[in-house]
């Protein structure tokens, strides 16, 4: 029998602190393997590295070595050499091999496509660069709960089924309940039981999946996302602002403590990075415009800007950029028009630099009766919809803001990523449910 527990063995980080001749004993996967004379090297890795094994063929080792293949889990006991020709300059020369799970003729090779890869996706996250993508993703993930804790704000639990949309009916994923007869949707943001929740703990936040049906097929769009949100009483747009700076920069000052490592597998430049800290660059919308037509886009005063136009325009900073100051059509119906400027909210983007565009959306919220029921009506929805948001303005309400921060979108930026099907362990978009 084949033993599992821990005791003897080592992780494989762990060997590269170790005395040459210290005798270790490890447990992994084949990542290469290739034969040279009566001598076989492979290179064996577990979730804290690689290291390269050398094994003599001899009527021992032989019957086991037969059963190697590409991703065979094994267990291996030897003594540790230096030597600068093996990755980390130190290998394992073995005098024992354990063949624990065989593997032949594993399906993906150097030249597999994108679309194969997703395809295999159950086995591609074997690989170094999946394993160094999903480190940064949960110190990420670990980063935000940080911030948020050490800052006194509880976290909350919010429901996935939901029965009215909070960012636009076109996007909602429409579910059959238990009794047939009601519709029900999956929920598109925490953000309406946050901010029924801030009058009882005040700063809130939660991090849970979101869903939109949208038809986008861009590389920052994702059917289901992760989605870390928050909502602050007695807080207006600068203060939440400020929030966003500050659970942005902590969480890439994180990263960069503690995933150099995974940065450098990922050839990331983290020279942007270093940068990241407060205050963000502020760019009005109409600044924004007035940008992008210099640079040749064709865009108008009133229409949104989409993933082309942030590209183009955070491509002209080195840090990210409050982006503020959004007519009042291009963003949802609960965000509070400017006091001074009624055609424009008091909403705000938190767009990436290096063309990766928006990562949090935010600002200040209705929060008078009248005002959110006009605004409602204006917006072509129906109040009895929003019957039980609309009774939060209703029982001593309070000004109060709040934003939703795409978590695969920072990690996608953070860890320099092409696309974000790659920030996230097995992504769903329009095109694809499987694995």
């Amino acid at each position: 029998m084949v033993l599992i527990e821990s005791e003897g063995f080592v992780h494989i980080k762990e060997i590269f602190e170790l005395d040459e001749g210290s005798r270790v004993k490890i447990r992994g996967w084949v990542y290469r393997y290739r034969e040279f004379g009566d001598k076989v090297f492979i290179v064996v890795r577990d979730s804290t590295g690689i290291v390269q094994v050398v094994v003599e063929k001899n009527p021992g080792t032989i019957p086991e070595l037969k059963k190697v293949g590409i991703e065979a889990s094994l267990i291996l006991s030897g003594y540790i050499k230096e030597d600068k020709r093996a990755p980390g300059g130190k290998e394992i020369r073995a005098d024992y091999i354990k063949v624990v799970g065989p593997s032949h003729r594993f399906p993906i090779t150097k030249d597999a496509s994108p679309e194969f890869l997703l395809d295999v996706r159950h086995l591609w996250l074997r690989s170094r660069r999946m394993n160094a993508i999903l480190k940064i993703r949960d110190t990420v993930f670990k980063a935000v709960h940080e911030y948020f804790r050490n800052h006194g704000y509880y976290e909350v639990h919010c429901p996935m089924f939901i029965t009215a949309a909070v960012e636009g009916g076109a996007t909602l994923f429409e579910l059959e309940y238990v009794d047939k007869k009601r519709k029900v949707y999956l929920t598109q943001s925490s953000q309406f039981y946050l901010e029924a929740l801030i009058f009882s703990l005040e700063k809130v936040y939660t991090i849970a999946p979101s869903f939109r049906a949208e038809k986008s097929r861009t590389r920052r769009h994702l059917t289901e996302f992760w989605h870390a949100e928050a909502e602050v009483a007695w807080l207006g747009l600068d203060g939440i602002v400020k929030v966003e700076e500050e659970l942005i920069t902590y969480v890439v000052r994180k990263v960069l403590e503690e995933r150099l490592e995974e940065l450098e597998l990922l050839k990331r430049n983290i020279e942007m990075l270093e940068n990241v800290k407060p205050p963000f660059y502020r760019v009005s919308y109409d600044e924004a415009i007035e940008i992008l037509k210099q640079k040749g886009v064709s865009v108008e005063w009133g229409e949104d800007l989409g993933a082309d136009e942030e590209r183009t325009l955070t491509m002209q900073f080195d840090k990210p950029i409050i982006l503020y100051g959004f007519p009042e059509k291009v963003k949802a119906f609960y965000h509070k028009n400017d006091p001074q400027r009624p055609e424009v909210t008091l909403a705000e983007d938190l767009l990436a630099p290096e063309g990766y565009g928006e990562i949090i959306g935010g600002g200040e919220r209705i929060s008078d009766e009248k005002e959110l029921v006009n605004k409602i009506i204006r917006f072509g929805l129906n109040p009895e919809d929003y019957e039980w948001y609309i009774d939060l303005r209703r029982y001593g309400s309070v000004p109060h803001s709040g934003f939703g921060l795409g978590m695969d979108r920072l990690v996608m930026w953070i860890a320099g990523l092409s696309h974000i099907v790659e920030a996230i362990p097995f992504p769903r978009t329009i095109r694809r449910v499987y694995p």
